[in-house]
C-alpha cells in the first residue's frame, strides 16, 4: 500500500536535497520568478506526518472493530468459589479443574462450562446466544462459562475448563474468522496488483504533460502533479474495504449467537438458495425417548425381556437411540448384561452376541441386508398400531432380531424444538428451497415434514450418502447450505457451499461447518443470513467508495481540470485526503455493529 507514498515522498525529498546541495546544476526551467529552485522538504514532512496521523486514526478505529473479542474475554470471571468439605474457597480461574464443585452466587458470572448439581436460578445467556430472556436452570441442566447468574444460587460441576470452554472456543473462532479472507478481498487484492502500476503510469503521464505543456516553472509543476497523483491514489482504502467489514461482522455475529468460522462462508451465505436440514437434533430436540415397544407374538419374550436384550447390546453404542434405550431400562431397574463381539454400522444398527445368541438391532433395511424378512405392514407388526398413540412427534423405529428371527420393535419419539416452526416460516420467507435430509424411515420423516409444511424429503439416507445428496443439488446449479449437528452430518457439512452446525451438537460437526449456531436454534440461520447480506452490502459500499475516490482523485491531482477551473492539488492536501478515505471506509464498516439481526 505504501509503495506509492514512498515513491511520492521519496521523489520530493531527493529532488529537494539535490536542489539544496547543488542548485547550480538546475537549468532556468527549474527556477521560479526569483531564479531560485523550489524545494519540497515541508511537503515530504507534512505528507509523512499526515500519513502517520491517518494511521493513528485508523488504528483507533480498528480497535473498535475488534471490540467484540475484548468484550468476550471480559465475560470470564477471574475467580471461582470452590466448594470443599471445609466450605467455599475463592480460587483463580486457572486453578479450576474438571470435576470440581463450584458455587455460583447471585449476580456472578458462571466461571466454566458444567452441569448444575444443586440449587436453581435464572441465567442470562444473551452474551453467547443472543437470546435476551434469562433461562431457568435447575439440577441436571447445562450452564455455560461467562453467562450471568441472575437471582438464585447453585452449585455446579466443572466439566470444561480453560481452552475447552465454549467461551474460549468462541474467542478462538472469532479471532480466526476475523483474520480470514473473503473472495471479495481476493478480487480487491488482484485489482490492487494492477492498480499500483497503473497509478505509477498515470503519475509519469501527469509529469510529462506538465513538463511539456504546463506553465513555468514547468518542472516544479510537473513534480508536484506526479507526487500528488502517487499520494492520493494510495490504495489503503481499497485494502481495508473487505477486512474491516469482516472483522466487525464476525464480532456482531458472535454477540448474536452466530459464530463465523471463515469469511468465505459469511459472504457465500447471502447467495444461498437451497437449505438442507438434518432432522434429529436440528429440527428436533435430539433427545429421543422410548415411547413404546412390542414383542412379536410367539417370540417368548415379554416387553421387559425385549428391553433387557436391546439395552444390554445398545449400552456399547454412543447413538442417541441407544442411550434412550439404556435410560429406559434404567428407569425400570432392569439388570443389564455385557455383550460380546459388538459391531456398529453407522446409520444402520448394531449387532452383538448376548449369552451366545446373535442379536441384531437396527432399521428394517439393516436387518433385511442380513437376510431377515421383516414385517413392515400394520397387519403383521403390532408396533405400527402402537405408534398411533405417540402423536405427531418425530418417531424412529428400531427392530430387534435374535438368531435370525424378528422378536420385537421399539419406537422412539423426538419432539420438535419449540422454535422450529417459527424458524421454518422465517426461512421460507427468505425465499429458500428447504430440503429435509434424514436417515430415518420415510414414514417417520413424513410425519414431521407434514407438521412443518416441508414438501421435499430425502429419507433413509445413510451418513456416507448425505454428502452425495449435497453434491447432486450443487450439480443442479444450486448454492447449498447444510444444517446439521451430528458426527454423521460432518461429510455433508463439509461438502455444502456453507455448512451450518448446531452449537448443541458434536465438536466434529462444528469443525466441518463454516457457521455455528451457539444455541442450536434454526432462527439463527435467519440472523446469519441477514448478517451476511449486510456484510456483503457494506463491503460493496467500501469498494465502491475506494474506487470512485481514486477515479475522481487521480484526475484532479494530475491537473486535468487546470485549464478550465485552475484546480491544482497540493501533495499535502492529497495526503490528508488519502488518510480521510481510509478512516471513512473503517467508519462505514463500523456501522455493521448496529445491524438489526
Amino acid at each position: 500500500m505504501f509503495t506509492l507514498i514512498g515513491l511520492g515522498t521519496g521523489a520530493a525529498y531527493l529532488y529537494s536535497l539535490a536542489a539544496t546541495l547543488l542548485p547550480q546544476l538546475f537549468p532556468d526551467s527549474f527556477r521560479d520568478a526569483h531564479s531560485e529552485v523550489s524545494v519540497y522538504f515541508e511537503a515530504a514532512a507534512v505528507i509523512t506526518t499526515l500519513v502517520l496521523v491517518g494511521q493513528v486514526l485508523e488504528l483507533r478505529a480498528r480497535q473498535r472493530t475488534s471490540g467484540a473479542i475484548r468484550e468476550l474475554l471480559h465475560l470470564a470471571p477471574e475467580t471461582a468459589h470452590l466448594v470443599t468439605g471445609g466450605g467455599d474457597h475463592e480460587v483463580s480461574l486457572a486453578q479450576v479443574k474438571r470435576g470440581d464443585l463450584l458455587r455460583v452466587r447471585p449476580g456472578e458470572r458462571v466461571p466454566v462450562d458444567g452441569t448444575v448439581r444443586e440449587g436453581a436460578s435464572a441465567v442470562d445467556e444473551s452474551m453467547v446466544t443472543g437470546e435476551p430472556l434469562p433461562v431457568e436452570k435447575q439440577s441436571g441442566d447445562i450452564v455455560t462459562g461467562g453467562t450471568l447468574n441472575a437471582s438464585g444460587s447453585f452449585v455446579m460441576v466443572a466439566e470444561r475448563v480453560g481452552r475447552e470452554t465454549l467461551l474460549a472456543r468462541i474467542v478462538k473462532l472469532v479471532s480466526e474468522a476475523q483474520r480470514s479472507r473473503a473472495p471479495m478481498q481476493r478480487l480487491a487484492d488482484k485489482v490492487a496488483g494492477y492498480f499500483v502500476p497503473g497509478v505509477v503510469a498515470a503519475a509519469i503521464l501527469a509529469f510529462l504533460g506538465w513538463e511539456f505543456f504546463g506553465p513555468e516553472p514547468r518542472f516544479a509543476h510537473a513534480l508536484l502533479a506526479a507526487v500528488s497523483v502517487l499520494i492520493i491514489a494510495c490504495p489503503c482504502a481499497l485494502g481495508l474495504a473487505t477486512p474491516m467489514s469482516i472483522m466487525v461482522a464476525v464480532g456482531r455475529g458472535a454477540s448474536a449467537g452466530v459464530l463465523v468460522r471463515n469469511a468465505e462462508a459469511l459472504e457465500t451465505l447471502a447467495r444461498v438458495d437451497t437449505l438442507v436440514l438434518d432432522k434429529t437434533g436440528t429440527l428436533t430436540e435430539g433427545k429421543p425417548q422410548l415411547a413404546t415397544l412390542a414383542a412379536v407374538e410367539g417370540s417368548g419374550l415379554s416387553e421387559d425381556d425385549l428391553l433387557r436384550v436391546a439395552a444390554s447390546v445398545e449400552r456399547s453404542s454412543e447413538h442417541p437411540l441407544a442411550r434412550a434405550t439404556v435410560e429406559a431400562a434404567g428407569a425400570k431397574r432392569i439388570e443389564l448384561e455385557d455383550p460380546a463381539e459388538f459391531r456398529a454400522s453407522p446409520g444402520g444398527g448394531v449387532e452383538a452376541r448376548l449369552n451366545g445368541d446373535h442379536v441384531l438391532i437396527g432399521t428394517p433395511k439393516f436387518l433385511q441386508e442380513r437376510g431377515l424378512a421383516i414385517p413392515l405392514d400394520s397387519q403383521t407388526n403390532p408396533l405400527y398400531q402402537a405408534t398411533a398413540t405417540v402423536g405427531a412427534a418425530s418417531t424412529s423405529h428400531v427392530f430387534v432380531a435374535i438368531n435370525g428371527k424378528p422378536v420385537g420393535s421399539l419406537v422412539f419419539t423426538d419432539l420438535l424444538k419449540e422454535t422450529t416452526p417459527e424458524a421454518i416460516k422465517a426461512l421460507r420467507g427468505e425465499g429458500l428451497r428447504l430440503v429435509m435430509l434424514t436417515g430415518d424411515r420415510r414414514e417417520s420423516a413424513s410425519l414431521i415434514a407434514k407438521e412443518l409444511g416441508l414438501t421435499e424429503i430425502e429419507a433413509e439416507v445413510r451418513p456416507e450418502e448425505k454428502a452425495a445428496v449435497i453434491e447432486r443439488l450443487k450439480n443442479e446449479g444450486r448454492i447449498v447450505a447444510m444444517a446439521g449437528d451430528g458426527i454423521n452430518d460432518a461429510p455433508a457439512l463439509a461438502a455444502a457451499d456453507v455448512g451450518i452446525a448446531m452449537g448443541t451438537g458434536t465438536d466434529i460437526a462444528m469443525e466441518n461447518a463454516g457457521i455455528t449456531l451457539v444455541k442450536g436454534d434454526l432462527r439463527g440461520i435467519v440472523r446469519a443470513r441477514r448478517l451476511s447480506r449486510a456484510t456483503v452490502s457494506n463491503i460493496k459500499q467500501n469498494l465502491a467508495f475506494a474506487f470512485v475516490y481514486n477515479l475522481l482523485g487521480i484526475p484532479i491531482a494530475a491537473g486535468v481540470f487546470f485549464p478550465w477551473f485552475h484546480w491544482l492539488l497540493s501533495p499535502m492536501i492529497a495526503s490528508a485526503a488519502m488518510s480521510f478515505s481510509s478512516v471513512s471506509v473503517i467508519s462505514n464498516a463500523l456501522r455493521l455493529r448496529g445491524s438489526k439481526l
